[in-house]
């Protein structure tokens, strides 16, 4: 694909799949899950061929897809998010401009500090979902035990929602010019200036390519 006029490349194929996969899985496990949880919502097993079975099955199919996609999110996204340095505690400090009114917004790198808390709580969680998932799939604790792997479960799910509806409005109507790049890459060179500027300046610098 050629390069757009006045854009630059800000995620890759491979980036935008996984995106895509963990977004996919997440939503159908959100489905599945409610439809397993909560008995008014029972209905939702009737959408598929042999009803409750199958939901469960493809629920804990889908949560193994959504546990491998996660492995690949960090090879894509570790490097850039499993830390905190100076200029994103200052981002905390002022929580990026988006609580109140900031004079000037400290400077990000390809992620700033809210994308990179909820990429490390995303990263808690998968531990946390896909380690209940297992155990809850295949028994071999005490049925009391089991029962605390539910509770546990259920309060990935309650969190896990919380910061996916927020990281959803902050990818669309939150800041405008953002979403359009998990569709074709690319971003303007000013939406990049105002929200990665030390990951601009290292791109045109040729210290990273995207």
């Amino acid at each position: 694909m050629a390069k757009p006029k006045n854009l630059i490349l800000s995620s890759t194929v491979f980036e935008r799949v996984v995106h895509w996969v963990l977004a996919g899985s997440c939503l159908f496990l959100f489905l599945t899950g409610f439809g397993l949880m909560f008995h008014s919502l029972s209905f939702i097993g009737n959408f598929f061929p042999g009803g409750h079975y199958i939901m469960k099955l493809l629920h804990n199919i889908v949560g193994i897809i959504f546990g491998i996609a996660f492995l690949f999110a960090l090879i894509a996204w570790g490097k850039d998010t499993l830390y905190f340095d100076e200029d994103d505690k200052k981002w905390f400090r002022v929580m990026g401009g988006y609580l109140w009114e900031v004079e000037k917004v400290p400077e990000a790198g390809k992620f700033n500090a809210g994308q990179k808390m909820f990429f490390m709580v995303l990263f808690l969680f998968w531990f946390i979902m896909v380690g209940t998932g297992i155990f809850m799939w295949f028994p071999i604790f005490p049925p009391e035990l089991t029962r605390w792997l539910y509770v546990l479960h259920a309060l990935g799910v309650v969190v896990l929602g919380g910061f996916l509806v927020i990281h959803f409005y902050l990818g669309t109507y939150g800041n405008p010019g953002t979403f359009q790049v998990m569709g074709h890459g690319y971003v303007t060179k000013g939406w990049a200036k105002k929200h990665r500027s030390k990951w601009l300046r290292d791109v045109e610098a040729g210290r990273r390519s995207v």
